[in-house]
């Protein structure tokens, strides 16, 4: 068989597929090394890419900021201290850090301020502690996002002051089919929120539990159902405004210590400060760029790609916008001679269904970031094919291909996409993006076409 055929054959087996067949697909795979095209379909075809588009704003990152970069919130005051009281206001000015106490980590960070503050010689303040988010302007969640993402846990409006990931948990409680559940509390407690429950016990077996709000406000809308006669478990809903809760427990902390705060926690959405006037007492530096792309591309962490991506914005003007954003993403690459002509980017991880890319663009951009000075700490955020650890574990799991592949997913409904590099016996890498949208079914169908496609193209060309 001519290798013609073989990669004809090997095309229809997802061009063909009964769930594939009126799907919208663009696929490309690579030699690595001299740029040889190994197998395509529609290459120039754009697409929307899922989470995939995070392939393209971590790039541009590692590149612009080199992997070393830590954002940075400080922790300064205005006014002055006199004989241990500081007349004027405590400030946390956000940098955009998306990991600041966080839930793999713990608030421990704060005793370190408290530290800093009282070593300052600050033992009362006359004023209160300000969240300062004025690097970003005030549009938190993009435009170009589903009403029915804003307000849950993977959809977080995105603040210059981002804390405990962004993330509440909603503790139910179920009980009888056709009983709406009881909400039992909020971890971690946010003062003034407001739940509108709607959620309703039924016979399913899984959580089809929805929480719908925006940014600032405190109520949060609760829809869908979730199993009945379960006891309690939690759904996980945004925080509607994490600077204000960093400082109401900063605020807390402080008077805990013995240090008395007159007014209570505020924060400033946006607006041109004069920062000149105050005084830093505290540096909080960010782990390292390298180490949260990992964490952004192996768990798909939302949150931390669109941190990434409005702080790439300020490259072009102060305060961030999600406009500025884009255009850097877009010119970065078209810079570096990356297709993106076509390319419709509107934000940094992939939620906006409007987003839209060739798997020649992702291909090109992977085959640039390959040959990067980079390299191994790009290769290392991406997620391995078979392995317990990121959102390739299901890929290839028990075939010749489990470990192979170091790639990126993006999966919705009817929708999987794969983008990334394929290790081969001779030690040699292909560079791939397999993009399959709107398929009839659901996306863990998609992606069983997907992997009998990649092993059926390995192990043809071996």
């Amino acid at each position: 068989m001519n290798i013609l055929t073989t990669i004809l054959l090997a095309v229809t087996l997802i061009t063909e597929a009964p769930n594939c067949q009126q799907a919208n697909i663009s696929v490309l795979i690579k030699d690595a090394e001299t740029g040889k095209v190994i197998d395509s379909y529609r290459p120039d075809n754009v697409v929307p890419p899922a989470s995939v588009m995070k392939l393209l704003t971590t790039g541009a990152a590692l590149e612009m900021l080199g992997p070393s970069f830590r954002f940075t919130t400080l922790v300064e005051y205005s006014g002055q201290i006199e004989n241990g009281v500081l007349h004027g206001d405590l400030y946390i000015r956000g940098g955009c850090d998306p990991s600041l106490g966080n839930l793999k980590g713990s608030q421990a960070f704060l005793f370190k301020w408290v530290r800093a503050i009282k070593s300052a010689g600050i033992r009362a303040i006359d004023g209160g502690v300000i969240a300062d988010m004025s690097l970003l302007d005030g549009d938190a969640t993009n435009p170009a996002w589903l009403w029915e993402d804003c307000g849950n846990y993977y959809a977080p409006g995105i603040f210059a002051l981002n804390y405990m990931s962004n993330t509440l948990n909603i503790v139910l409680r179920s009980a009888e089919v056709g009983s709406v559940a009881e909400v039992i509390r909020v971890e971690p407690n946010y003062p003034g929120l407001k739940t509108i429950n709607h959620i309703r016990c039924t016979e399913i077996t899984y959580d089809g539990a929805y929480v719908h709000g925006l940014p600032y406000s405190n109520e949060r809308y609760l829809t869908g159902s979730v199993p009945s006669n379960r006891g309690q478990f939690g759904v996980r809903s945004d925080i509607p405004n994490p600077g204000w809760l960093l400082a109401t427990h900063l605020t807390k902390y402080l008077e805990e210590s013995g240090v008395k705060v007159s007014k209570p926690a505020s924060y400033i959405a946006e607006g041109k400060l004069d920062t000149g006037l105050r005084h830093v007492i505290y540096e909080h530096k960010s782990d390292s760029l390298g180490a949260l792309i990992a964490e952004t591309n192996i768990y798909s962490n939302n949150l931390y790609a669109e941190s990434i991506f409005r702080y790439l914005g300020l490259n072009y003007g102060k305060p961030g916008t999600i406009h500025n954003s884009c255009e850097v993403i877009r010119e970065f690459w078209r810079m570096r001679g990356i297709t993106v002509k076509g390319a419709l980017i509107k934000d940094g991880c992939g939620l906006a269904p409007q987003d839209a890319i060739s798997a020649e663009a992702l291909v090109d951009m992977l085959f640039y970031m390959d040959h990067s000075k980079y390299r191994d700490v790009w290769i290392k955020s991406l997620p391995i094919s078979g392995n317990k650890e990121g959102t390739l574990s299901s890929l290839c799991r028990g075939t010749v291909l489990e470990g192979k592949i170091h790639a990126k997913s993006g999966t919705i409904g009817g929708t999987k996409n794969f983008a990334g590099y394929i290790d081969l016996p001779n030690g040699k890498q292909w560079v791939f993006a397999v993009l399959v949208n709107s398929a009839q079914g659901k996306a863990k169908n998609v992606q069983t076409v997907i992997q009998k496609y990649l092993l059926d193209v390995y192990q043809s060309n071996q």
